[in-house]
């Protein structure tokens, strides 16, 4: 073993010891499942490659004897392979112990005579290619297949074992503590305000009750006051224990760095090309989480630059180049943000190819093509599947490319830049978060749809008149600033989801990856931080989104990658869904002669969904009834004039209202009033004091049938 791979011997060990035993419950399968065949092939094959990468010759030469007697199927295969695993698995811990494994020839030989008497079962799985740059689960494997005769070899991800130091851990688990204590202690605080309302209500009987109001409005104050200390006090606490949790996430990008770099070297061999590797940044720091969300947008960076950049040696004496191509890797932390930096000086990128692919494979018109400056065309790089390359290789050329990069750094809150100098190379620098915590979303309302965009990516939010908007060239422009000076290219969220455009909307401008981005909405309702999730299955109508979150509410909403949005060219020639009809929400009409009661049940009935309409009296409620239709009532009973039971009587006598439901919600309580409410015509009687906000909304579901 090479004295370089030294610090990589644990990862090794405590990989390999994974996949032997993953390979001692396969082996009474082989003869009789297919799949097992695959699964155990797959793994020996794997295992092969990492120690040929380790440069442990007699592990890597028994597991391939194995790995061809595994993919013959022979009889007696379940045999070999148990003996090969217990074999494998002494050679491991023969390196845990810090020594060299001593070769089985005997055993190996046996393997590879087996492989002789016995031809490949024709029904059986074929060779894996080791090749193939295609996302998968294998190039997520710590140490991959390397080079192979017939093709490149694969790069090991990065390492996923942490290492804490105890008085970290303590440091959690103190916190932790602390914590738990603050919630806790929020029990104290809702006991209190049960007691309140139950003081309440018991107010509502006495001879004075606005003296009991008083005194209960009093207590809700410091109540308030003191759930809002404890609250800063649990926030305080919930920010100090995720910083110290976030602490123990960095990790130095030191090890990933070097496989890169070795991977790199050895592509860069099978390919016939010369390279000389750059390191920088070793030490830096890096959430785990998101250095393994990158692994797979890194190799291909690395792919690109070697395959697609880097010139053979004689091309580049030719062009006056050092033989050798020069690729630097490098990692440049502060305190929030890492750039992950991919330069080579090979061949750039060629633009006229660019404009001519884009045409071919219809992305855009030829007339939009003439206005696009460089950095648009370079953008055009990021949709998925696009690619200059003609030929497909073992390496590039499959339309998998830097869409993948993108999606990568948007799904972990950061973006991604690209330039090139056509014969001077290219870089890429992926900028992200130095730690991964929660992101910050604008939520949008688009019609009857909710949905969320990063805040990151927004830097400006003007109101958008009907009267300030052009369409030109199928292209929708906004006149902005209070002379029209500017008109800003923006992308209408409600025309991509069919959505009806009513009235004045919100133009949302920004930047991500260094394009512009603006969008049109109909609300920005605020901001909230959430946790994103990456969408994993996506179909077509998911194309603009990244993720999905779920709100502090509860409520899930999807959130829009802004590098598709930023393409406001490419969305062009994206088919818009046909507008569908606006559902129209419930229509309440809510009657309460108290104030404070009846923003209360708005607010908790515009909560659920509904449309609500006040009414401080009966005479007013009688008057809006004539204007509009409503869906449902709800109404009190104890109101000045005419009271909510003469109310429910007179809409009955209505043929117009004959059929409306009516909701009474009421202070009352006895028996003798809910019998009264249901005989003048109301639906249901629910009493102020045991008011469930559920119930009430089940109610309005029910009665209005929607």
């Amino acid at each position: 073993m090479h004295e370089d791979f030294a610090d990589l011997v644990p990862l090794f060990v405590e990989e390999a010891r994974e996949r032997l035993d993953r390979l001692a419950g396969l082996v009474v399968r082989v003869e009789a499942e297919k799949d097992a065949v695959i699964e155990a092939k797959r793994e020996l094959h794997t295992l092969k490659g990492a120690g040929r990468m380790m440069q442990i010759a007699p592990l890597a030469e028994l597991a391939h004897a194995a790995e061809e007697v595994v993919l013959r199927s022979r009889p007696g295969v379940s045999v070999l392979l148990a003996r090969a695993v217990d074999e494998l698995s002494g050679m491991v811990e023969s390196i845990a112990r810090g020594e060299d494994p001593l070769p089985d020839e005997e055993f190996v030989q046996a393997l590879v005579s087996a492989c002789a008497e016995t031809p490949p079962a024709s029904d059986g799985p074929g060779p894996i290619d080791a090749a193939a740059p295609a996302a998968g689960a294998a190039e997520r494997d710590l140490f991959p297949a390397p080079a192979e005769p017939s093709g490149p070899p694969r790069a090991p991800a990065a390492p996923h074992d942490v290492r804490v130091h105890a008085a970290s851990l303590d440091a959690v688990a103190e916190r932790a503590t602390q914590v738990r204590i603050m919630a806790l202690a929020g029990r104290q605080t809702v006991s209190r305000l049960h007691e309140l309302a139950r003081l309440a209500e018991e107010g509502l009987r006495e001879p004075q009750p606005a003296q009991v109001l008083a005194v209960v409005a009093t207590m809700l104050r410091r109540t308030a006051a003191e759930l809002e200390a404890g609250q800063s006090r649990l926030v305080r606490s919930a920010e100090e224990q995720l910083e110290t949790m976030l602490a123990l996430q960095l990790q130095p990008l030191r090890a990933f760095l070097r496989s890169v770099s070795r991977y790199a070297r050895e592509l860069a061999a099978s390919l016939g090309k010369e390279v000389e590797i750059d390191l920088e940044g070793e030490e830096t720091r890096l959430d785990r989480r998101i250095a393994r969300e990158l692994e797979e947008a890194l190799l291909h960076l690395v792919r690109n630059a070697i395959d697609h950049g880097l010139e053979r040696p004689e091309v580049r004496a030719r062009q006056g180049k050092p033989r050798s191509g020069r690729l630097s890797i490098r990692a440049l932390g502060d305190e929030a943000k890492v750039r992950l930096v991919v330069e080579d000086d090979g061949a750039g990128i060629d633009l006229e190819a660019v404009r001519r692919q884009a045409v071919q494979s219809g992305l855009v018109d030829p007339a939009s093509l003439a206005r696009m400056e460089d950095q648009e065309l370079l953008r055009l790089l990021f949709v998925a599947g696009f690619t200059t390359r003609r030929q497909v290789s073992e390496i590039s050329g499959r339309g998998v490319g830097l869409d993948i990069v993108a999606t990568a750094a948007s799904r972990v809150g950061g973006q991604v830049v690209l330039d090139s100098d056509l014969y001077g190379g290219t870089t890429v620098t992926l900028e992200v978060p130095v730690a991964r915590r929660g992101e910050t979303i604008l939520l949008l309302r688009v019609g009857q749809l909710r949905i969320g965009l990063p805040a990151a990516v927004v830097r400006r939010v003007t109101r958008l008149p009907q009267a300030a908007v052009l369409e030109r060239d199928g292209r929708m422009l906004a006149r902005v600033g209070d002379l029209g000076e500017r008109l800003v290219p923006f992308v209408p969220l409600a025309r991509l989801y069919g959505q009806a455009i009513e009235g004045e909307q919100m133009l949302l401008e920004g930047q991500t990856s260094g394009h512009p981005l603006a969008l049109a909405v109909d609300q920005v309702q605020g901001e909230e931080e959430v946790l994103v999730r990456p969408i994993t299955r996506r179909v077509a109508t998911d194309r603009f989104l990244e993720g999905v979150a779920l709100l502090a509410s509860g409520e899930p909403v999807g959130v829009l990658a802004p590098a598709m949005l930023a393409q406001s060219e490419v969305l062009r020639s994206l088919p818009v869904r046909a507008p569908v009809a606006p559902i129209r929400r419930v229509r309440i009409l809510l009657v309460d002669d108290s104030l404070v009661t009846r923003e209360m049940e708005r607010r908790l009935l515009e909560d659920a969904g509904f449309e609500v309409l006040p009414a401080g009296d009966a005479q007013e409620a009688l008057s809006l009834l004539s204007e509009r239709p409503f869906d449902l009532v709800v109404t009190d009973i104890e109101m000045p004039g005419m009271d909510g039971f003469e109310l429910t009587l007179q809409m009955r006598s209505l043929e117009a209202f004959a059929q409306l439901p009516i909701i009474v919600v009421s202070t009352r309580d006895r028996p003798e009033d809910r019998l009264r409410g249901l005989k003048v015509g109301a639906d249901a009687y629910l009493t102020k004091q045991s008011l469930d906000a559920d119930e009430l909304v089940d109610l309005v579901h029910r009665l209005s049938g929607r």
